[in-house]
């Protein structure tokens, strides 16, 4: 697997059944991205603070519990090649969403010019990042929105071994639908696989036209061991 470059590898996804996901649930699963070693690799450079611009302690700020640690400038290479590799497959459903939502579908085919869009609106902080959670550690529901242009999709990669490295500590959605009560999601992965979802809002169709859901993801809590995630998210931050 190592030896496919990523943009071969996201070709290869199901894409099909991963934008039925995301219409009908607002998340999908992608299968395996990344190789044990490869996951291995990334876990291990949360302990390398060069690689970084910036450390969250979570329960300082009132997030939950635990920490993580935005990348710098330059990313790690396999993080920058996912990042464009798999903006360049989502964009033209992101453009499909905007259009549904009445907004402007105007997202760039390429990342690189998505990115000079962001730093043209004052957005040049880099958001990939990597989570570290202990037992114990949670992480509350939240939107990561980082400034006024926000790409709508983004995606978290397990890095390490459920069951064996960690219990506990699923990743939740919930959706919160118009003059409804909102509904929670548990999505289960594997080392190495993605969950890709909705930073914000996404559009619905229904009975009167389509309709807009506010989606925000968060971890239930650790209970034993030591997990570790990445977070590819697509815009950059003010």
């Amino acid at each position: 697997m190592q030896t496919i470059p990523p943009e071969q590898r996201a070709l290869a996804l199901d894409w099909p059944r991963i934008e039925a996901e995301l219409a009908t649930r607002g998340a999908a699963t992608t299968g395996v991205l990344f190789s044990p070693e490869e996951c291995f690799a990334l876990a291990a450079l949360y302990d390398e603070p060069a690689h970084f611009r910036s450390r969250v302690v979570m329960q300082r700020h009132g997030f939950g519990q635990g920490e993580y640690q935005y990348f710098d400038h330059p990313l790690p290479q396999a993080v920058a090649a996912w990042r464009s590799a798999l903006y360049a497959r989502l964009a033209p459903l992101a453009n499909a969403w905007a259009a549904a939502m009445g907004q402007p579908a105007d997202c760039p085919a390429d990342h690189a010019a998505y990115l000079a869009r962001c730093h043209a609106a004052g957005q040049t902080r880099p958001t990939p990042l990597l989570l570290r959670y202990g037992q114990g550690d949670y992480n509350c529901l939240h939107q990561d929105l980082y400034g006024e242009l926000q790409f709508p999709l983004q995606l978290t990669v397990l890095l390490s071994r459920p069951g064996d490295d960690f219990t506990g500590g699923e990743f939740v959605l919930t959706e919160q639908r118009p003059r409804m009560q909102s509904r929670a999601e548990v999505v289960s992965l594997a080392q190495g696989e993605a969950v890709i979802f909705a930073v914000n809002q996404r559009p619905v169709a229904g009975t009167r036209g389509t309709y807009r859901v506010t989606m925000r993801h968060g971890v239930s809590r650790v209970r034993s061991g030591r997990r570790h995630t990445l977070g590819i998210i697509f815009h950059d931050a003010r």
